[in-house]
């Protein structure tokens, strides 16, 4: 069984950068979709940015022009690189991959936007 391991959160201020990285450990066939989505405290988990097997992108409104979402097929990793954080951003971060069979998610990684 594979299993999805986050990295790269953190404290960081408002106007700040983060890089999330992803990575799956074990093999994961017939990849749909790759995402990250995020839970702040008390609130829904909610989608933040996929990526397709095309390398389609879509984010959500809250993201767009400031964050960025990549990654690499052959390897199953997943990326988000975001810029101009702001306090809002606060939350935990996961990382999903859909395939054909099943879908997979880490277990998140924190990211703090305070000054």
């Amino acid at each position: 069984q594979a299993h999805l391991v986050e990295s790269g959160g953190g404290l960081v201020q408002p106007g700040g950068s983060l890089r999330l990285s992803c990575a799956a450990s074990g093999s994961i066939n017939r990849v749909q979709v790759r995402a990250w989505y995020r839970q702040a405290p008390g609130k829904q988990r909610e989608f933040v940015a996929l990526i397709g097997s095309a390398s389609n992108t879509n984010y959500t409104d809250t993201v767009k022009g400031r964050f960025t979402i990549s990654g690499d097929n052959a390897k199953n990793t997943v990326y988000l690189q975001m810029n101009s954080l702001k306090p809002e951003d606060t939350a935990v971060y996961y990382c999903h991959i859909q395939t054909i069979y099943q879908n997979y998610w880490g277990q998140g990684t924190q990211v703090t936007v305070s000054s």
